[in-house]
């Protein structure tokens, strides 16, 4: 039986010993309600061409106004089948599933098909959930939400193993003469919980195939992959970060919510120094401005390929 590292979505990621780079949607303009599939689509086919390695989709199942965003509007699960079809090698993620506003049942099937509609490219975030308007509307408890996602992590990882699995949960039961269909390519699809999901670093650990954090400062950060290392040993570190990059390559930087605005010259070195702390994956968000492909080529050729 394979399992999640022989995927060629985990194997594009974490394969090398390099840090790799991903971007999230929406490629166009992060305000927009309704990003415009065709220019969305051209621009990830560009960042694929251009060298990052991963176009990562939010799950934002409902919208918010007072939280800011509407993630890239469209439902998950849809939105990468389409991605899919127009990227080739990209591993398609998702940043991040929300599993206790889910049937876990759905979660599978859904995911298991983008998996294979991608030949094996989906690597999924899950999370937990941090919009509170969204659980009474789905008619679930917050204070169960850590309890759900764990339910959830261990019925995705059994529908997906077993065939015609005899299970039950909160969610419902299995008795042997239903199964999940279609499997993933590899048996599995990734799993990186996000953040902690309401869980300590050791279930994180015994249960993830790699833990997707948020920008921390670089000596929180230190100790954080220490902690990491010494549940997990080398399973993966992923991580979100914000990136403005300044037109003056020179340019100090400057803190924003979540990440930085800075010259080409000070990413460089940040991002060697994460490589050297022992990142494997940073999730950043060069589209910026009136022509996000420009932006997208700029990041690439002056900070990617110089990491």
């Amino acid at each position: 039986m394979s399992d999640a590292t022989d995927t060629r979505g985990f194997r594009r990621l974490f394969g090398g010993d390099d840090l790799t780079f991903g971007a999230g949607f929406p490629l166009t303009d992060t305000r927009e309600s309704r990003p415009p599939v065709d220019e969305e689509l051209a621009l990830a086919t560009h960042a694929e061409a251009v060298g990052f390695d991963g176009l990562w989709a939010r799950d934002v199942p409902l919208y918010w106004p007072r939280f800011g965003d509407a993630g890239q509007t469209y439902d998950t699960w849809p939105w990468l089948g389409h991605v899919a079809a127009h990227t080739d090698e990209v591993a398609i993620g998702t940043a991040s599933v929300v599993l206790p506003l889910r049937h876990p049942l759905h979660v599978a099937k859904s995911a298991a098909t983008v998996d294979r509609l991608s030949d094996g490219r989906l690597v999924m975030g899950v999370a937990t959930g941090d919009r509170d308007p969204e659980f009474p509307a789905f008619g679930v408890d917050s204070d169960d939400r850590g309890a759900r996602f764990r339910e959830s992590v261990d019925l995705l990882r059994t529908v997906w193993r077993e065939e015609f699995p005899e299970v039950d949960g909160s969610w419902g039961e299995l008795d042997g003469d239903l199964d999940v269909v279609p499997k993933p390519v590899e048996g599995t699809v990734p799993l990186l919980p996000t953040g902690f999901a309401r869980q300590s670093i050791e279930w994180i650990a015994d249960h993830g195939d790699g833990w997707f954090f948020y920008h921390l400062p670089e000596s929180t950060l230190e100790s954080s992959l220490d902690d990491w290392r010494d549940a997990a040993g080398e399973k993966p570190y992923a991580m979100a970060v914000r990136t403005e990059l300044d037109d003056d390559p020179e340019a100090d930087p400057e803190h924003r919510h979540l990440g930085y605005r800075a010259g080409a010259e000070w990413f460089v070195d940040y991002f060697r120094r994460l490589d050297d702390l022992g990142v494997d994956h940073v999730l950043v968000s060069p589209a910026d401005g009136d022509d996000p492909e420009a932006s997208l080529t700029r990041f690439a050729e002056t900070v990617i390929d110089r990491v």
